[in-house]
């Protein structure tokens, strides 16, 4: 057995990267069981879905910004495993079409199992969506005018890891929505957004040599620290709203708890100046979002 190919593998499915799925699919099942509608075959199903469409977008990533140049030599950020020479092009490509496969199977046996899609409508609704969201990972950096390079790649993740993962999973249990969860969803939205703009931070100088213009590269260092404050304190301030607008109990401000890790992790990014110093923070504030996401739904469960 290859274990240094299969180290490899393990390097290009970013596996860091998936706490913000769980954190979104988390979200939509705490609030569903609030509710006394969770499902755990739904929940499940709906998390194994986005683990397999990260792992592409992760993978689609790889490639698509190795064949545009925006993994130079000198890039800042852990080495991509086609830039290092570790995996070689038509693996990765083999590797995008089984993963596409697999998220499609996954999606489709999640929409097969949800009573929630009795109705054809609903069943054709989320089928387009899972098909969207599949074209999403890969167009992220991949193909003809990728949206990542025009920077658009915020909104993709506030929509997709916010109102889609969590109203989405919401709606697969319980088979209704209703207008107070889009700010929990915003909430997971904007920190997952947030961890995006550390990572387009610390490759900033790379991406603009290879004509990725993400926020960092349109605004400038100083200003996407700014942009980052805006992100972190937002989702503080929606969870404070939605609380307010449910309250039962003192145990729906457990997400409290998480507000320190958030501050510390915007006072770190103020206070770091050089850009490779700054992969530590993306990491705290992916486990920093599952941390809030937990307390978040475990307060109002136990409310």
């Amino acid at each position: 057995m290859n274990f240094s190919k299969i180290n490899a593998w393990l390097k290009a499915f970013r596996l860091r990267t998936l706490p913000l799925s769980a954190a979104s699919i988390g979200m939509g099942g705490f609030m569903a069981a609030c509710d006394g509608s969770f499902q755990l075959s739904i929940f499940c199903l709906a998390l194994l879905t986005t683990f397999l469409l990260q792992i592409l977008s992760n993978l689609a990533n790889d490639y698509g910004d190795y064949v545009s140049g925006a993994d130079l030599i000198e890039r800042i950020g852990p080495k991509r495993m086609l830039q290092s020479g570790q995996l070689k092009k038509n693996e990765m490509l083999i590797a995008i079409v089984i993963f596409t496969l697999l998220s499609l199977c996954s999606g489709v046996f999640l929409l097969i199992m949800s009573e929630a899609l009795e109705s054809v409508n609903a069943f054709g609704f989320f089928l387009a969506l899972g098909i969207l969201a599949i074209v999403a990972s890969i167009k992220y950096t991949a193909g003809k005018n990728p949206y990542g390079y025009a920077g658009l790649g915020d909104l993709s993740v506030l929509i997709f890891f916010g109102f889609t993962g969590v109203l989405g999973s919401y709606y697969l249990h319980t088979q209704k929505i209703y207008p107070a969860l889009l700010l929990p969803a915003a909430s997971v939205g904007f920190l997952s957004v947030a961890v995006l703009n550390i990572n387009n931070m610390r490759d900033m100088h790379s991406d603009k040599k290879a004509g990725k213009y993400t926020i960092p590269v349109r605004i400038g260092l100083e200003r996407a620290k700014i942009y980052h404050a805006f992100l972190i304190i937002c989702p503080i301030l929606f969870s404070t709203v939605f609380v307010g607008l449910t309250f039962k109990s003192l145990w729906q401000f457990l997400y409290l708890i998480s507000v320190p890790f958030l501050f510390i992790n915007l006072i770190k990014i103020f206070n770091t100046k050089e850009a490779e110093k700054l992969d530590p923070w993306l990491r705290q504030l992916v486990f920093t979002t599952l941390l809030y996401t937990a307390c978040f739904g475990i307060g109002h469960l136990l409310h």
